[in-house]
């Protein structure tokens, strides 16, 4: 039998919801979800959010963001020039803080800017100060005294929950034994949730069909077949 003619699929960047209404609370993040929402009542000016990609850091800076008022930067972008201007909003939120290209002057600069000015802080990052491989003591040590608050690896009901949430995002109708085949057979990663949505959704398209538990074992098998070759 012939195959259906196969569609073209664009691959239509979707703006991601980062409103507290979207953020789905588990054990896996209900701390870190609890620390955003006690702000201003922080020990600390400082907080360091920690959790490996994808698993929501930008969301909850996001809604932290909206209620302090605060700007937001990605680690790499400041210099020692924007220092006193990023401190006087008051509230800052950087994200990436332990990714590369960073300016460690001017990231320690900043740090001691905001202490003096009594402006809050949170930064986002995958791995403790200590794995950064910073090469300034000083601001190691500022950052070691920084509380911190980490997102652990997402929880089965968590995993389900965002599937749906990425399914219905992207106008999908799913079954939800689909959704259960999938969160069984996907690695713990919220990162690898939306990747595989993505793949699906453009493999639905381009075969003018409905997403189903046979399209979603086609596409884990392949995936697992590229992994075993890497």
């Amino acid at each position: 039998m012939r195959e259906p003619p196969r569609q073209l699929a664009f691959d239509l960047p979707l703006d991601p919801r980062f409103g507290r209404e979207d953020f789905l609370v588990s054990p896996s993040n209900e701390l870190a979800y609890a620390q955003i929402e006690r702000w201003p009542a922080w020990t600390d000016t400082i907080l360091l959010l920690s959790g490996p990609k994808g698993s929501g850091k930008s969301h909850l800076a996001s809604i932290w963001a909206a209620a302090a008022h605060a700007w937001t930067i990605d680690a790499f972008e400041i210099g020692e020039a924007q220092v006193p201007h990023l401190v006087s909003s008051g509230a800052l939120a950087i994200e990436n803080a332990d990714g590369p290209d960073r300016d460690e002057a001017a990231l320690f600069h900043l740090l001691n800017l905001a202490r003096e000015k009594r402006a809050f802080l949170l930064l986002t990052c995958e791995k403790p100060p200590d794995l950064w491989g910073l090469r300034t003591p000083d601001l190691l040590s500022r950052l070691r005294l920084a509380p911190g608050v980490s997102i652990g690896a997402p929880d089965d009901a968590l995993l389900k929950a965002v599937l749906v949430k990425l399914f219905v995002d992207r106008q999908l109708v799913v079954d939800t034994s689909v959704v259960d085949y999938i969160a069984l057979r996907i690695e713990r990663s919220l990162a690898k949730a939306d990747e595989l949505v993505k793949i699906l959704d453009k493999e639905a398209l381009s075969r003018g069909r409905r997403v189903s538990r046979a399209m979603a074992a086609e596409i884990l098998g392949a995936a697992q077949e590229m992994d075993d070759i890497d």
